[in-house]
């Protein structure tokens, strides 16, 4: 089993030394568990992801980030993959002049030594696998990474990414904004086809829909730059019928919903 664990982690952004965004987080995920974050726009949710992944923008003034007892903020953002970690972002980047077979070829062998590369036939072999498992038609693995894209094609192409290198932890940011039900569905089986007790997940969403399809083990609500309240699914379903005013009031929280 391997651990991600978050210990009084606060941040700020990038030139702006007055705006602390998370004030002291504490979450534990272990392999085999898959965790959804829940809370209100600006609450620190995406910067959470961003700081694991080690965004340059996002300093981390305060706590511990470890996996398996390993200092993550200590190493650079490719080494942080190596080690396992993935980022399924909310908005990917369009990457002209590399096909998404080659990038996804290089991520995988960049994990691997010299000795155990992977091959081109027995990477193809998995491509079709995983492509076909997500409706992808296979023209797709020649277009150059997310450029012209659909917002709903960059999302299941980042799932896609996700089944091809098997991460030990995935940070999903907001994969179900913009998907209709059918693009919504696909995604979720992609995610689904992770779960075991080697993988381990972090899912940030607004919505109970996408936990309609991916069941969390826990769910935690994040205010203020923190989380706040930790249960089990019930708890977002909870959240989608009574929002985020009464369970603000029962932790002693001043909130009042957008108009």
């Amino acid at each position: 089993m391997s651990i991600l664990e978050i210990k009084d982690l606060h941040v700020r952004v990038e030139d702006d030394d007055q705006r602390e965004i998370l004030k002291g987080v504490n979450l534990t995920i272990n392999t085999g568990e898959i965790h959804a974050i829940m809370g209100p726009n600006g609450t620190g949710k995406s910067t959470l992801s961003a700081a694991i992944m080690g965004n340059p923008h996002y300093i981390v003034t305060q706590g511990e980030i470890l996996l398996d007892g390993q200092d993550v903020l200590a190493m650079e953002v490719d080494e942080r993959a190596r080690a396992g970690l993935f980022l399924g972002m909310q908005y990917p980047s369009e990457i002209p002049g590399i096909t998404n077979a080659d990038f996804m070829r290089a991520a995988i062998n960049a994990k691997r030594d010299e000795d155990h590369k992977m091959g081109v036939m027995e990477f193809l072999k998995k491509l079709d696998s995983k492509m076909e498992l997500l409706n992808m038609p296979e023209a797709m693995a020649e277009r150059y990474l997310n450029e012209g894209f659909s917002g709903g094609e960059k999302k299941r192409n980042e799932i896609l990414q996700l089944l091809m290198l098997e991460p030990t932890f995935a940070i999903l940011d907001e994969i179900d904004s913009g998907l209709d039900i059918d693009a919504l569905k696909v995604v979720s089986k992609g995610v689904n086809a992770m779960r075991g007790a080697n993988f381990g997940a972090m899912i940030i969403t607004h919505y109970q829909r996408l936990l309609n399809y991916i069941t969390p083990d826990v769910v935690h609500i994040m205010m203020e730059g923190r989380v706040v309240k930790t249960g089990g699914p019930e708890l977002a379903k909870r959240l989608e019928a009574e929002g985020y005013v009464k369970i603000a009031e029962e932790i002693g929280i001043a909130y009042h919903e957008e108009a």
